[in-house]
């Protein structure tokens, strides 16, 4: 069955209207036909059977007929601080953050960061990266979509009330598991292309955020993401 994220309350032996996009989507797009069921989720946890009673010109109407309340979540949760990047790079980092379990995304510039968001643009882009993680939980089968925060700079969001447990993807000449002992609530820093520079890894430093280095190969910011979070799931899994 199709999956649809729709932002409104969804309980069983209702019947709702479909959303604008769910309905561009689902009947417009797919064509999809009356009786015809799907999964729906509104990021409140579990998901909901619903059928395709009434289909009319601009709109049309589902009943909602059963609940799973699994969520999929991972075994962790997570706030990700990630560097803003240009183009499809920063669409790829959320999608598989997205698929991999992230809870939160807070967008982040620095010393080295290559995009700056302006004023109506913002937004938009904002938008933009909340539909694209929407998108991976209606194709992954997690059912709690993370947000996207607006961006703010490296050093405002080090001084945020963060979880204990924090990490900088960053070379450690010690080479030490830094996860041993970690509880499964964390926040994870990924920095720019070009990297942090030294002085922005010893301000994380300063609060608390322990260099990770996971693997003798630089990684793209895009790439950062999915083998930190791979790292993670593996990690709490066996705990």
């Amino acid at each position: 069955m199709n999956r649809f994220y729709i932002e409104t309350e969804l309980n069983t032996g209702h019947t709702i209207e479909l959303t604008e996009s769910v309905f561009h989507h689902w009947v417009r797009v797919l064509r999809a036909k009356e009786q015809e069921q799907a999964i729906f989720f509104n990021g409140k946890g579990g998901e909901y059977i619903v059928t395709l009673n009434e289909i009319n010109k601009k709109n049309a109407f589902v009943s909602v007929d059963q609940f799973d309340p699994a969520d999929r979540t991972a075994p962790f949760k997570v706030v990700l601080g990630q560097v803003m990047s240009k183009g499809d790079r920063m669409d790829y980092a959320i999608q598989k953050a997205t698929e991999l379990g992230v809870t939160t995304i807070q967008l982040l510039t620095s010393e080295r960061c290559e995009m700056r968001l302006k004023y109506d643009r913002d937004q938009k882009k904002i938008d933009h990266w909340q539909s694209v993680a929407i998108a991976a939980c209606e194709q992954c089968g997690m059912n709690r979509v993370p947000q996207i925060l607006a961006p703010i700079a490296l050093a405002d969001w080090l001084s945020t009330d963060l979880p204990a447990s924090r990490f900088v993807l960053a070379p450690n000449k010690d080479q030490a598991n830094v996860l041993l002992n970690s509880p499964p609530d964390l926040a994870l820093l990924i920095g720019p292309e070009g990297g942090l520079s030294e002085a922005e890894i010893r301000l994380a430093n300063q609060y608390q955020f322990k260099n990770w280095c996971i693997g003798d190969r630089v990684l793209r910011t895009e790439t950062a993401p999915v083998v930190a979070l791979s790292i993670l799931n593996y990690h709490f899994s066996l705990s």
